[in-house]
């Protein structure tokens, strides 16, 4: 098969390797999708934390947003999982530890993730090999491009519903990008007034055509009472700014991730009486996701300005931005096209 491989920061090959197999409780999928996000930007560059922590390491298989079709199922594996179609969850934890057995297999200490850390391969590449109980099936009203949208969604899904506990909340959200956006619209289906600050004119106006309208930029932020603050940037001062503009008694979701620390003055986290919430996976949330985008009340396709091959994926990690793409902030991966 086909894959893309990252052999060193700024370095990469698209290598013929053998086909996986499926080991005992495992599946191999015929992948048809792949989102490119920030943790991948970040692995091309070297800069991802995981890198010098000593849980990733060269050469490495990036692609944890994806979808796609099982293919073989390995021994212990139901046959009725052949032939279905399925997105899978990023983190695959123990299943034997104190995190795991409470449901809490995203934050287990001995996790892998696809794609990410501890050597577990991700899915920019024509098949996939995973455990079969990280499948998540998905119905025939989400499309590829909607399945390969699940694991940011659920990220996402899980910081709307800690803004917005009572559903009716104003709600500002720090960054525009793919996750940002997510929020505002998962924000929006719960019932929430959504605010958006963003760095550029363009990236507002991009949310502006996904029907939001309270657009702002950091010097133009309106006198308001936001019950809940998101940031959903890397810029290091907006986690401190999130807490300044929260209302007394609201909430301040941190789900973006700085390439430096980020500091807040627990003095006004205190006295504000401000709940502060961290999020770091889609697990707990990956159903719900797909119910949201099966049924329509969510739809983040037009997020997606290009889908391009596995020979172009290496320019899009470096930031180019591919020809004709569209406005919005994602991109994908389609191991089945050829130098397109």
């Amino acid at each position: 098969m086909r894959a893309f491989i990252l052999t060193g920061p700024g370095t990469y090959e698209v290598q013929e390797l053998p086909a996986p197999a499926a080991a005992p409780g495992e599946v191999v999928i015929d992948i048809e999708r792949v989102g490119v996000c920030g943790t991948d930007m970040e692995f091309f560059t070297g800069e991802m934390a995981y890198l010098h922590q000593g849980h990733a390491s060269f050469p490495m298989r990036l692609g944890h947003e994806w979808s796609g079709r099982v293919r073989t199922v390995g021994a212990g594996v139901g046959q009725e999982w052949l032939g279905r179609r399925v997105t899978g969850d990023t983190m695959i934890g123990c299943r034997e530890c104190r995190r795991c057995l409470r449901g809490r297999g995203h934050v287990c200490e001995t996790r892998r993730e696809v794609g990410v850390r501890d050597g577990q391969p991700g899915a920019l590449a024509e098949q996939l090999a995973v455990p079969a109980s990280s499948l998540h099936p998905l119905p025939d009203s989400v499309d590829a491009t909607l399945g390969a949208l699940v694991e940011p969604g659920g990220n996402a899904l899980r910081a709307a519903r800690a803004a917005t506990p009572d559903g009716n909340e104003r709600v500002l959200v720090l960054g525009p990008g793919t996750i940002g956006l997510l929020v505002a619209m998962f924000a929006r289906a719960r019932g929430a007034e959504v605010h958006l600050m963003g760095k550029t004119r363009a990236s507002l106006d991009f949310a502006g055509l996904l029907g939001f309208d309270q657009l702002w930029q950091e010097d133009s932020l309106p006198n308001l009472p936001f019950d809940a603050v998101v940031d959903a940037s890397n810029a290091p001062h907006l986690p401190g700014l999130a807490l300044e503009l929260v209302e007394p008694g609201g909430r301040v979701v941190c789900i973006g991730l700085a390439g430096e620390p980020s500091r807040i003055d627990t003095r006004t986290l205190a006295l504000k009486d401000v709940t502060a919430v961290g999020l770091l996976s889609a697990s707990p949330a990956l159903d719900a996701t797909i119910r949201a985008y099966a049924d329509g009340s969510v739809d983040p396709r037009p997020l997606v300005a290009a889908t391009v091959s596995l020979e172009r994926a290496g320019d899009v990690l470096a930031g180019s931005r591919p020809l004709g793409a569209g406005a919005g902030p994602k991109i994908h991966v389609d191991p089945r096209l050829i130098g397109n």
